[in-house]
């Protein structure tokens, strides 16, 4: 008889109980806000769980063939951040997609006939893109981030000027995201059209941002995932604050900003910086 590990104590759930919880704590995952879905290799699993053993199967519209056979933790449907902590079982599930790409397997949590979050269909759009682009992808993470989303009622929403403002308010900015910002326009939340759009844009960028609604980011750990949705956020406050003392005196400028990502080793996205002759 083989016997499974204790589950609360993985690396990748503890990952996502704190995340959840910094993330509350942050004030930008209110209510039922906010999803994560963190790709997983068996290997990572298989110590804490039968794999064969399937709770439950549900159908999904989304066609997600191409990540048939991978693995999940995702954030449930209706859950609350704040609580995750406390009861991981009923706010977090460990999900397999089948073969065919239309149903996922709950090998673990989301009890009480809970549900993945609905931005599923998103997530895996998202996941499907950014594997393409870099092998190594594991993390989406949504949220709410506070004055990115007030940036999206005062700031022209054009990738190029928004993601100028963004590197010019804080020095580290242009090296945590030199690729910037993805923009689409404002869409109704949960449908397969925003996450077709936000797919697309991650072609390019690992920050999307959504119009008086919140930001999605990916990476390839949790830690780096949250970083630049927080390097993002903490440029988007500079910005707020800025504005409240009368605006911009004096900036970096586009030379220093060339040569501060010259210095390391990043290559800004082209048509941001207006280099001197």
């Amino acid at each position: 008889m083989v016997v499974q590990l204790d589950i609360l104590s993985a690396k990748f759930l503890q990952e996502m109980m704190k995340t959840t919880a910094n993330l509350y704590r942050l004030g930008w995952d209110e209510r039922n806000g906010g999803n994560i879905t963190y790709l997983l290799k068996e290997e990572e699993i298989s110590p804490y769980l039968n794999l064969n053993h399937v709770i439950r199967r549900v159908p999904i519209k989304f066609d997600a063939s191409e990540l048939a056979g991978k693995y999940f933790i995702v954030t449930g449907s209706g859950k609350y951040f704040k609580n995750v902590m406390d009861d991981p079982e009923s706010n977090l599930g460990i999900i397999r997609v089948t073969k065919d790409g239309k149903t996922i397997e709950i090998l673990w949590g989301l009890e009480d006939n809970g549900f993945p979050t609905s931005e599923l269909p998103t997530h895996f759009m998202g996941h499907i893109q950014r594997l393409k682009v870099d092998p190594n992808h594991r993390v989406i993470i949504h949220c709410h981030a506070t004055h990115l989303i007030g940036m999206t009622f005062t700031h022209p929403l054009d990738e190029i000027a928004f993601s100028k403002t963004l590197w010019k308010m804080c020095t580290e900015c242009i090296v945590v995201f030199p690729e910037g910002v993805g923009i689409i326009p404002w869409m109704v939340p949960g449908t397969d059209s925003i996450g077709r759009a936000t797919a697309e844009k991650m072609k390019d960028v690992r920050l999307v941002l959504w119009p008086h609604h919140g930001i999605f980011g990916a990476g390839t750990t949790m830690d780096e995932t949250f970083g630049l949705i927080e390097t993002a956020e903490k440029a988007a406050q500079v910005y707020t604050i800025v504005c409240t003392q009368g605006g911009v005196k004096q900036t970096i400028t586009d030379q220093q900003l060339h040569d501060l990502a010259k210095a390391f080793g990043v290559v800004p996205r082209p048509g941001v910086l207006e280099l001197e002759s």
